[in-house]
């Protein structure tokens, strides 16, 4: 039976969680965000036919189970009414305060009816940047699409799919660089469901129905567990099964018949990083690892600060063994990733700033560029490029700096990352001593030097001091990162005559007036009001309008006050 089908506490279940990790926790505050949350959608119901309070609420458990904060779990609560009630920002936040009202603007999508096909896009770039001031932003958007990735069925197929493409486009990749795992193996399992439902049917047959698993795992365990104490190694050590969507991705990319997956187990060691290192000493010494299958994260991490030791080895009965190797720590930090810093609020020098802001070093990233990309769907490409998830591991040669970047990636990628007058000033490069062209893609494990030039070269004459030649346009075709592609269009706008499209007048012009409405108050169903006004004002269309507005002939604010005016005075 569901919380709101009972005369039981609803919130019972979230407080339970919370105040076991954050017994603190201001539980009055909760209490009055529920309450506001539950009149403000009262009588709307979702697509399931559930009261709408259930989303809500449920994101909200989500939430507490990974052990946020107070404040996350009021602005979970209130995240929807916003978007779907008449209750204002300016209201939320006179009655929560400016960190929740920031949460929940963050979350809050632009109308589609407004801001027509530019509304998704734009929404993910508005979520980014509020990201940028409180990572809880995207903690909170993640843990709403896993409920609603939960309850995907009652939308149609149709809707289904677009729903999990764009939640496996760039809502999983965001939730790897947060390093959640235990949010991503759920909403996987989900998008394989929505997206492949066979494929979904085939896996999950396959892992209820496989036999003798539990048996050999038990003894591989035990066998590892003596041989650790034998070392003096205290670690726990206890199976690793793969989700759904893992088996099937490893089953289609090895183009097996059948479902491909292999026992596989972790090694927690209760000590420093070097019992790691004896542990896997131990397993190799027991088992014969199988070559070109180990992976040291520890001494090099992933980007979201993964860290571990992976390696297959050739176990008992001669089957294929997985085993990870991890601290205490690192299999938190792998767990819940920049929620670790919530979860274990007593662990600062564990999970504290410098951590933190490691595992953001990206995010920053997005920030850098977000800007320049005027174009939301080349926002949107830059994005996923950025977070794609097949990277190579370069070492830059005049220090050995490991540099990580994504597959295919160019000597002009690197040169970018190295600094932008490196990148502008780059005419070649040497990858592991041999001279390549600048387009070419660099490999897992290249040692890369960039050569640059130091001044400018004509037929007449050589001068050190002259400033470089730039980049060459070409290199937009190739390049790979956007970071690259952010600092070539920088030079390119810093030395050309800017070009503005009328489109981006138009899009900029609908952005401004939308930003207007919304410290008003108010919103638009559809654009027949600013069409009228248009008219009114004397333009031939809507377009001409929305020009003279990013001409700055007309601003905004003067707009929306004629807009409402002639909404509010209008015969209804």
């Amino acid at each position: 039976m569901l919380p709101w089908q009972t005369t039981e506490d609803p919130l019972a279940n979230v407080l339970r969680m919370h105040r076991t990790i954050h017994p603190t926790g201001d539980v009055a505050l909760l209490r009055r965000a529920y309450a506001t949350a539950e009149q403000m959608h009262r009588g709307q119901m979702r697509k399931s036919g559930e009261p709408f309070i259930s989303h809500p609420l449920e994101v909200t458990e989500i939430l507490a189970d990974l052990g946020m904060d107070t404040t996350t779990l009021v602005a979970s609560l209130l995240h929807d009414t916003v978007e779907d009630t008449d209750y204002t920002l300016g209201a939320l936040e006179r009655d929560f305060g400016g960190e929740v009202a920031l949460l929940v603007d963050g979350v809050t999508k632009f109308d589609k009816m407004f801001y027509g096909a530019d509304a998704e896009a734009e929404t993910i770039r508005k979520m980014i940047v509020a990201a940028g001031r409180d990572v809880r932003v995207l903690v909170i958007k993640l843990a709403d699409r896993l409920h609603n990735m939960r309850t995907l069925d009652a939308r149609s197929i149709k809707s289904q799919v677009r729903i999990a493409t764009a939640t496996r486009e760039v809502l999983i990749p965001l939730c790897e660089r947060l390093g959640i795992q235990a949010l991503k193996r759920e909403l996987e399992d989900w998008v394989l469901r929505a997206i492949s439902p066979g494929g979904y049917a085939l896996i999950d047959e396959y892992v209820r129905k496989r036999k003798g698993w539990d048996g050999y795992l038990e003894r591989v365990i035990a066998a590892v567990t003596t041989d650790l104490r034998k070392f003096g190694i205290d670690a726990q050590v206890s199976p690793r099964p793969r989700h759904l969507y893992s088996i099937w991705k490893d089953t289609v990319d090895g183009n097996y018949e059948d479902p491909h997956d292999m026992p596989r187990v972790v090694i927690i060691v209760d000590g420093p990083e070097t019992d790691c290192y004896a542990a896997l000493g131990a397993v190799h010494g027991k088992w014969r690892p199988v070559p070109g299958r180990f992976k040291d994260f520890i001494a090099t991490p992933k980007n979201n600060n993964y860290k571990s030791l992976h390696t297959t080895v050739l176990g008992p009965e001669g089957r294929s063994l997985e085993v990870l190797i991890r601290t205490e720590e690192m299999h938190q930090a792998a767990e819940y990733g920049i929620v670790a810093n919530f979860r274990y609020p007593h662990a600062a020098a564990k999970f504290g700033p410098a951590s933190k802001a490691e595992q953001l070093t990206w995010l920053r990233r997005l920030l850098d560029w977000e800007a320049a990309a005027s174009d939301p769907s080349q926002f949107i490409a830059s994005l996923r490029c950025d977070l794609a998830e097949d990277q190579i591991l370069v070492l830059a040669e005049g220090g050995g700096r490991p540099v990580l970047l994504p597959q295919d990636a160019t000597p002009v990628d690197l040169a970018y990352i190295l600094g932008a007058d490196i990148g502008n000033r780059c005419i070649g490069a040497k990858v592991n001593g041999r001279l390549i062209a600048v387009s070419s893609p660099l490999a897992d494990g290249d040692t890369v030097e960039i050569i640059t030039r130091t001044g400018q070269r004509d037929e007449f004459d050589f001068d050190a001091d002259a400033p470089a030649r730039g980049p060459s346009p070409e290199w937009l075709e190739f390049v790979k990162t956007p970071h690259a592609r952010l600092h070539i269009s920088r030079w390119f706008e810093a030395h050309e005559a800017p070009a503005i499209t009328v489109a981006n007048k138009v899009r900029l012009g609908r952005l401004a007036i939308g930003l207007a409405l919304r410290r008003q108050g108010r919103g638009l169903a559809s654009d027949l009001p600013l069409v009228r006004l248009a008219t009114r004002l004397g333009y031939p269309d809507l377009e001409t309008l929305l020009v003279a507005v990013a001409d700055h002939n007309r601003t905004a604010d003067e707009v929306v006050e004629e807009l409402i005016a002639l909404v509010d005075h209008s015969p209804r």
